[in-house]
């Protein structure tokens, strides 16, 4: 492995040129006309650093999703990254201070993405790639449950030998993903009866009154003792002070650890009632995300990456999170998964969203070494601190 990461620290200015590039090719997920440019310069990264050309996944609302072949016979490694973000255009800037260079989704997950496309071009350049196919799945709405994409994934991550997914490590530890929770999105709304508030309150029904009911009822379903959260994480109502409240929304999150959890969840949300008189209630949502849970195989590829770490001079751990990832999806089919491959560094979703400059071609040879798999090209040998 000591040739590949010489590789690719020979080429970090690229590396970070590439991610820079795509970086700024902002793309919120909601906004197709965006998602899609940023599409077109990640195929032109594709182009450039690999040869190769998407297969595209046209879409009507969303961004379109990006399908990269590379080789054509034996085990298929899956390799997993979304390229929406959270983030509006114009929200951050890009800029570099201190080693971190920060940017709207650089670290989920971007860099990710450009570390697993020079992963592959180190091995392409030392002519390593043989007798296998790499497959890069990369959708464009993820950050908004994959709502899209889910079965295109399945579809064409099915029988694979190995799923790698580059989102970004675990902050702090650099630790790779062995578990996630599935997460569920749900919308309740809510209608009651607009009346004067001063003249003749007692003829509302007020949607307010009910959504603070509801919030009440909604947090009781949390089950921390059993890695369970339902989290309202949206909640709005009315429009003037002086008139009583005729409509209110929320929007609510659900984490859970275990298949049996997100059943229970999910018949409690569907089934709320009204606790007011008049009140009616829509509801809407699912269980979008199976919870990705730690198997043998996962183990198994854990145990590689640590490895392939090693050989690098580095070590890794796993850990179990919350947040839940396209990963999920493989995982739950059946595939060996392994999560937090991708970048180094903090602030996913948070202002201060950044990558570890210094740890970028390290994270990309350890892709390189899980494509690989178990066998090290001949002269390879552990390398050190």
């Amino acid at each position: 492995m000591k040739n590949i990461k010489e590789y690719l620290q020979q080429h970090a200015d690229e590396i970070l040129g590439d991610i820079k590039k795509l970086v700024l090719a902002e793309s919120p997920s909601l906004d197709k006309t965006a998602v899609d440019s940023c599409g077109e310069v990640l195929q032109s990264i594709f182009q450039q650093r690999l040869g190769i050309t998407a297969d595209v996944e046209h879409q009507d609302q969303l961004g379109n999703h990006l399908k990269f072949t590379l080789g054509s016979e034996g085990p298929q490694t899956t390799v997993l990254g979304h390229f929406d973000t959270v983030w509006d255009i114009g929200e951050l800037p890009l800029r570099e201070e201190d080693g971190k260079l920060y940017g709207p989704g650089i670290l989920d997950m971007k860099s990710g993405l450009i570390q697993a496309i020079w992963a592959v071009r180190a091995l392409a350049q030392r002519d390593l790639i043989k007798d296998q196919r790499i497959v890069f799945l990369c959708n464009s709405d993820e950050e908004i449950g994959s709502v899209s994409s889910s079965d295109w994934i399945a579809r064409h991550a099915q029988g694979s030998a190995q799923v790698l997914v580059v989102e970004p490590a675990v902050a702090g530890s650099g630790a790779l993903k062995i578990a996630r929770k599935g997460t569920g999105r749900y919308d309740v709304t809510i209608n009651g009866l607009a009346a004067h508030a001063g003249n003749n309150p007692e003829e509302g029904i007020s949607a307010v009154q009910e959504m603070a009911q509801q919030i009440l009822f909604l947090h009781g379903l949390n089950a921390p003792e059993r890695g369970t959260t339902v989290n309202v994480g949206i909640a709005s109502g009315g429009n003037r002070i002086n008139v009583v409240a005729d409509k209110a929304v929320l929007g609510i999150d659900t984490r859970v650890t275990h298949a049996e959890e997100a059943q229970r969840i999910h018949q409690a949300i569907m089934q709320i009632t009204p606790f007011t008189p008049g009140i009616t209630l829509q509801v809407s949502g699912e269980q979008s995300r199976p919870p990705m849970q730690q198997t043998p195989a996962s183990l198994k590829m854990l145990e590689r990456a640590q490895r392939v770490a090693q050989a690098l001079g580095f070590s890794v751990e796993g850990k179990a999170v919350g947040g839940g990832s396209d990963g999920n999806f493989t995982a739950a089919m059946g595939l060996p998964t392994l999560d937090g491959l991708g970048a180094t560094g903090a602030g996913i979703h948070a202002r201060h969203e950044h990558i570890l400059i210094a740890n970028v071609a390290s994270r990309a040879a350890l892709v390189a070494g899980m494509i690989l798999g178990d066998a090290l090209p001949e002269g390879e040998t552990p390398c050190h601190k």
